[in-house]
């Protein structure tokens, strides 16, 4: 969800809503703000000049647990734009089993589909709320029915059995007064309650994916999109709630009013002038060495598959061809084992960006627990005030937990805020199964607390290895 309109969404405001949630990492969180600027920027330009700016894509480069795929995530709940985050291990390249890159690119295209539909499905729901209605007191006080001779065979035949009937014309004035005053109580709320029978579309077959033709993955066929033309849709009487019926109902009916043609033309476009794509665990796809056998063939062919994505090719998807010159690239990865410079020299030069994020130092550890909005802590208290337990942190008590974290990282392996979720567990995992019979007891958490706890899986090098 979009908090800024996008005037007001400056690199400076996009900082202080990303600060919200992640402590620390500024140079990320900069670079980020600066390239969904610039989109905006572009956008005002003429064709011509537009045509020739590329997004600059980013590599963020820091160890787990510092906040790259948390920047992504609350991205995609800022900015208005279609967004995916994929994993880099989920692909293999063309040839062998498992999903090709440009599926990344269909997903995008997906994912701006459902944002662009929802956004038309908002814009005749008056017009769809009027249909309902009509079809509610057609249901309510249905109208007589002629019986008529069949002169169509074939389209008996086809399912439309109903064809010998026809709907009475013309209404007497008792029944249209009895009409608009069922119409009154409908719109009081005061049928509700009411169980009537409605006809409803049968929901579409399940798509067959195509397999076999490369890049074709998931572009999945509608067997009832292709027959539509030839049977009519199916139909099916269910009884249920006027209050249920209307929500089936006005989705029905919604769905009826829109432009499909209309809504997968602006989904491509939306998709490639504004579409963001967060490539995580990049680093996995990375090699040390110069082999060319083993699993290091499929990963440098993922990167060498990656670079016609990222430098600008024609994806086909099920809602028509888009170009990905202008799709916003952002890779991340701690790369431990390998560096940056183990990309094959192409795909490092397609990722110009280069941002570098800091490990997790106490004080940050700190932070984390009790400033971003929703923390840990908060958490926590909010799980148990259900129960009646009120838990009351103390600035020790968060300053220890922190110590402990951080210590962890350093003597075991750098999982940074993740060790927090860990040691939080272990230090209230009494208090959390015994909560339901301390109901309006208050639970101090200092230091001392924090040290007794934590004290026997601390000092167990062994132990901590399996639960800290």
């Amino acid at each position: 969800m979009s908090f800024y309109n996008e005037e007001a969404l400056t690199p400076r405001k996009i900082v202080e809503y990303l600060g919200r949630y992640i402590v620390g990492q500024d140079k990320a969180k900069r670079a980020v703000a600066i390239a969904l600027r610039n989109r905006m920027r572009r956008k005002k330009l003429p064709q011509e000049m537009a045509k020739e700016i590329t997004p600059k894509n980013i590599l963020m480069v820091g160890p787990t647990g510092v906040g790259k795929t948390e920047i992504a995530r609350r991205l995609s709940q800022l900015v208005n734009a279609p967004f995916v985050k994929v994993e880099a291990t989920k692909y293999t390249e063309v040839g062998y089993v498992g999903r090709d890159v440009e599926s990344m690119v269909r997903d995008l295209v997906e994912r701006a589909y459902h944002m662009v539909k929802e956004k038309h499905l908002q814009e005749v729901q008056e017009e769809a709320s009027r249909r309902v209605e009509e079809r509610l007191l057609d249901a309510l006080l249905p109208r007589k029915r002629v019986q008529e001779k069949v002169t169509n065979m074939v389209e008996f035949l086809l399912g439309q059995g109903d064809s010998n009937e026809r709907e009475e014309e013309t209404e007497d004035p008792k029944r249209q007064a009895t009409r608009e005053k069922l119409r009154r109580l409908l719109r009081e709320g005061k049928l509700d309650a009411r169980e009537i029978e409605i006809e409803v579309v049968e929901s579409a077959q399940v798509g067959i994916p195509i397999l076999g033709a490369p890049g074709m993955d998931e572009m999945g066929i509608n067997i009832g999109e292709m027959l539509s033309g030839l049977f009519p849709k199916k139909k099916k009487k269910v009884t249920m709630t006027v209050a249920e019926a209307k929500r089936v109902l006005q989705a029905e009916e919604a769905e009826k009013l829109i432009d499909h043609e209309a809504v997968s033309t602006e989904a491509v476009r939306k998709a490639q002038e504004e579409g963001i794509i967060f490539i995580d665990e990049l680093d996995k796809v990375a090699s040390a060495s110069s082999s060319t056998s083993g699993p290091d063939v499929s990963r440098e062919g993922v990167q060498r598959d990656l670079l016609p994505i990222i430098e600008g090719c024609t994806v086909n998807t099920k809602y028509g061809p888009i170009r990905t010159d202008h799709i916003l690239f952002i890779g991340a990865g701690a790369f431990h084992k390998v560096k940056p410079s183990d990309l094959v020299p192409e795909l490092q030069g397609r990722l110009p960006l280069r941002v570098e994020l800091d490990p997790l130092t106490e004080n940050d550890l700190a932070r984390i627990l009790v400033e971003p909005e929703n923390s840990l802590l908060k958490q926590y208290k909010a799980l148990l005030e259900t129960e009646g337990v009120e838990l009351v942190f103390t600035e020790d008590g968060v300053a220890e937990i922190a110590s402990i974290a951080a210590r962890m990282n350093i003597e075991m392996e750098n999982i940074g805020a993740r060790r927090l979720h860990t040691i939080m567990e272990a230090l209230l995992e009494d208090i959390q199964f015994e909560a339901p019979e301390r109901k309006g007891e208050v639970i101090t958490v200092d230091a001392k607390m924090v040290r007794e706890k934590l004290h026997d899986v601390v000092a167990d090098t062994d132990l901590r290895k399996y639960l800290l």
